[in-house]
């Protein structure tokens, strides 16, 4: 590496060098625009991650491969076997339901060509699911001997495949100037158009990695989630939140306040401060 022989290696985003491309795209019209966008005071450089770093992203990727190939299996399969009338509930713990249908089938119903197709889709999804399973379980092996992911994981809507995933691909998080930053470097800030004085607020901006965006999303659902569980009282601005926003949009703007909460937990090297959960009266 370039590094081990003393020199001082920037990497900068390639959206930031494309401004500065000028007609046509060449080798040498690229290489001048990255010589003039580095002299410019205000650019900003993407942190040079370790080899440890890019390891953990590399399982994260490759899960992220694993999930969205099972979903399509998944997705084909119901299809097949919707066009001979077997269907059930969405959700993959229905695939079990329509395994037993698939072997309760005759071949009035179910032509036996049809079904070895099916079974060898149904043998594809269990595959992708133990590959899924270990690298799920080398993730968490990490996570288990990581102090900074296990901080990151004691915050709400945040777990071990979240935790590791920022601190691979963040760091420290000392190369965003605040927790705003952040939020914004992830896609959750919403898009301002400004015309003189007046400002108007869009959606969320989508920028960033979506790996991680999707990731802190999920984790709000689920702290969105408690909010229509019996027995506990959420916190009066998460029952607001969801009383004045839909659900979608009360899990984006929990994932923001999250986003900035790591940060600071990042920088400072912080547990999350906890409030206290008050539990209804019976």
């Amino acid at each position: 590496m370039l590094v081990d022989l003393g020199h001082t290696v920037r990497l900068i985003p390639p959206q930031y060098v494309k401004p500065y491309v000028r007609r046509n795209k060449t080798d040498a019209a690229d290489a001048e625009a990255i010589c003039e966008a580095v002299t410019k005071p205000n650019m900003r450089f993407v942190p040079i991650k370790t080899k440890q770093q890019q390891s953990i992203l590399a399982l994260h990727r490759v899960r992220s491969l694993l999930v969205r190939q099972r979903t399509a299996t998944i997705n084909a399969l119901r299809r097949l076997l919707g066009e001979y009338g077997l269907i059930t509930g969405k959700g993959i713990r229905q695939l079990a339901a329509l395994s037993e249908r698939l072997h309760a089938a005759d071949e009035s119903i179910m032509p036996n060509e049809a079904r070895e197709a099916l079974r060898c889709l149904f043998r594809h999804i269990d595959a992708l699911s133990e590959k899924l399973q270990d690298m799920e379980a080398r993730i968490i092996a990490w996570h288990q001997s990581s102090p900074d992911s296990q901080r990151l994981a004691s915050a709400p809507g945040v777990g071990p495949i979240t935790a590791t995933a920022i601190v691979a691909a963040v760091g420290d998080g000392k190369q965003f100037k605040s927790s705003r930053h952040f939020a914004a470097w992830l896609g959750l800030t919403p898009r301002i158009k400004a015309v003189a004085v007046r400002k108007k607020f869009g959606r969320i901006s989508k920028g960033g990695d979506p790996y991680l965006r999707t990731l802190l999303i999920h984790g709000a659902r689920a702290v969105v989630g408690t909010t229509f569980r019996n027995g506990i009282a959420p916190r009066p601005w998460l029952k607001d939140l969801v009383a004045r926003r839909p659900t979608n949009g009360a899990a984006t703007a929990v994932a923001h306040d999250t986003a900035r909460s790591l940060w600071a937990m990042m920088t400072r090297s912080e547990e999350y401060r906890h409030h206290p959960v008050q539990l209804m009266a019976a």
